[in-house]
């Protein structure tokens, strides 16, 4: 009887130690193939982090061929990396059930770029023959710059996202993802300036986090523990050793190489895209009430969205970030 009591509680111990080695599965869906900016998630993946909170993260890439935006209130992904906050005030209009829960960059990397000492500064650019600008960007940060910057229709061109036309003509100008296309031009022999429009007023937070948002309300200890790791894996990807993450991108996307995402980091980092703003004292992912509202007010000035289309309330939850997570790895990383 003792030999099968003894036998009874080490099956029950073993049952209990699997259970709590199963890791929650959680699937994260990029908004493009695998690059730098995605970094701290791949860190994360590589370094154990998101397995140290009780994850089992699968990261499902966007693309050219990839549409993940509509797989997040599918159910079919957990947590979306999206661009700025303009695709969630969309989604609060048209009535999608999701919500912003992370802002991984303090700036939205959108630019424009000219060729090098063309133009004396940002304010220049509205004497620019030629401007190109992509079918979207016509419907968002142009209408903004022609409201309140003075830029003009007449300077507008389409952008095919070729950089053919631009290379051809100095005085050319066009739309640029500030850590990509000055990459490419300098690939091709053209050094530019690069302005960046969050240094210009477009307060849009980028790269931000959206789930569902019935997952907000029934689980919030998954959310919290998803943000709480993907914010360590993005200190430990900024301030530590990212080879086993640029290992994990370029096997993702063969089209990367160490040099590639070296360059890329570098711009991020010029361009203070990432760890700044509020970032600095409450952690990477920070985000506020007040500069979401400021953002959809530009957006109303601007015509962008229509005043009163979108209820505030609904567009994101602060309650996940703003706690400093991270601030102790990259003191003990930087020694700052």
């Amino acid at each position: 009887m003792k030999r099968m009591t003894s036998l009874f509680a080490a099956v029950g111990l073993l049952l209990a130690a699997g259970s709590s080695w199963a890791a929650d599965k959680v699937v994260f869906g990029t908004n493009w193939l695998a690059q730098g900016g995605h970094g701290g998630f791949y860190q994360a993946v590589v370094d154990g982090t998101y397995a140290k909170y009780g994850l089992d993260v699968e990261i499902k890439m966007g693309g050219p061929q990839v549409n993940t935006r509509p797989m997040l209130p599918a159910g079919r992904l957990d947590f979306l990396m999206g661009g700025n906050l303009l695709l969630a005030f969309d989604n609060v209009r048209n009535g999608i059930p999701t919500t912003v829960v992370a802002a991984i960059f303090q700036k939205d990397p959108q630019a424009f770029m000219a060729h090098k000492g063309e133009y004396a500064d940002f304010a220049a650019l509205t004497k620019a023959p030629s401007i190109l600008v992509s079918k979207d960007g016509q419907f968002s940060f142009w209408q903004w710059m022609v409201t309140r910057l003075s830029f003009k229709d007449e300077q507008l061109r389409p952008y095919g996202f070729n950089l053919a036309q631009f290379l051809s003509d100095k005085s050319m100008v066009q739309q640029a993802y500030g850590t990509a296309e000055p990459l490419y031009a300098a690939k091709e022999g053209a050094d530019v300036d690069v302005f960046l429009l969050a240094d210009q007023g477009w307060s849009t937070y980028g790269s931000i986090i959206e789930t569902r948002s019935e997952l907000v309300e029934n689980n919030p200890d998954l959310v919290q523990r998803f943000l709480d790791a993907s914010i360590e894996g993005w200190n430990n990807y900024l301030y530590g050793d990212r080879a086993a993450a640029y290992a994990a991108i370029i096997a993702a996307n063969p089209e990367m190489t160490v040099e590639k995402l070296d360059a890329e980091m570098a711009q991020f980092d010029k361009l203070e895209i990432i760890d700044s703003g509020e970032a600095v004292e409450k952690g990477i992912g920070a985000m506020s009430p007040e500069r979401i509202k400021a953002f959809h007010d530009l957006a109303v000035e601007s015509k962008i969205i229509e005043a009163g289309a979108v209820d505030l309330s609904k567009v994101a939850d602060t309650r996940f970030v703003n706690k400093g997570k991270g601030l102790d790895i990259k003191t003990r990383l930087t020694g700052k």
